[in-house]
């Protein structure tokens, strides 16, 4: 695949299917990748891999966060939320 050049910048070509490959991708994704690319990504993968990724610590402890909420079924759309 091809990457976005905001998300990586050094190659340009990626192969998801060598594992190596495919974390180091999800890494830069998740660090700066936007919301349109990170929808894309298996949150079942992401969450099996979250402790693989060696992310900077807030950003890691955003998306652990993020799985605990999701997890717990704490999780509310914006759409649900009354003000």
């Amino acid at each position: 695949m091809q990457p976005k050049r905001y998300i990586v910048w050094s190659k340009n070509k990626i192969d998801l299917s060598d594992n190596w490959q495919k974390k180091w991708y999800t890494k830069q994704v998740l660090t700066y990748g936007r919301a349109e690319d990170i929808s894309q990504l298996d949150w079942e993968e992401v969450m099996m891999m979250l402790d693989d990724l060696n992310l900077a610590p807030d950003i890691k402890r955003l998306w652990e966060d993020y799985f605990n909420v999701k997890r717990q079924g704490n999780f509310i759309r914006t759409s649900e939320k009354s003000y």
